[in-house]
């Protein structure tokens, strides 16, 4: 059921998942096709926001914060699966691993290999954790509001 906090978490997220990608873009190896990169991150982080984060919001701003993290490594669970299994299929097509066993592993390594790059940079882990926090509590204060106008 659409509520307010649903509707500002994932509003919330998406711009999280915005402003993290893009400061992540830079650390990516030049020549990096980045079409549907940004795009792509703010659907899932706004999923995350709308499912996840939406339906716990109104339980207090402790609870907020946690909740705002959850939704956070939600949507970055699903942004990593998505693009490691996006190269990883580019690289079966190529011919490049001997089974899917070996294809399956490779993903796994690509994930944990994204997660390092953008550990690089400290502004990535700041934007990202930030700005999940920030969604959480923005969540929490839309539905403070719509109880208090009911």
């Amino acid at each position: 059921m659409p509520t307010a906090a649903r509707l500002f978490a994932l509003f919330g997220f998406a711009a999280m998942a915005f402003f993290a990608t893009e400061i992540y873009k830079p650390l990516l190896p030049e020549g990096t096709r980045m079409g549907m990169f940004t795009p792509l991150n703010m659907l899932v982080a706004g999923i995350a926001g709308w499912m996840v984060m939406g339906r716990l919001a109104g339980h207090g701003w402790p609870m907020a914060l946690t909740s705002g993290l959850r939704t956070t490594a939600v949507a970055l669970f699903y942004v990593l699966f998505i693009w490691s299994g996006v190269e990883m299929y580019d690289r079966a097509t190529d011919m490049r691993y001997d089974g899917p066993v070996e294809a399956l592993q490779q993903m796994v390594a690509l994930a944990i290999a994204y997660v390092q790059l953008g550990l690089t940079d400290p502004q990535v882990p700041v934007a990202v954790v930030g700005g999940g926090i920030l969604a959480g509590f923005l969540a929490e204060w839309a539905s403070r509001q719509a109880q208090q106008a009911a």
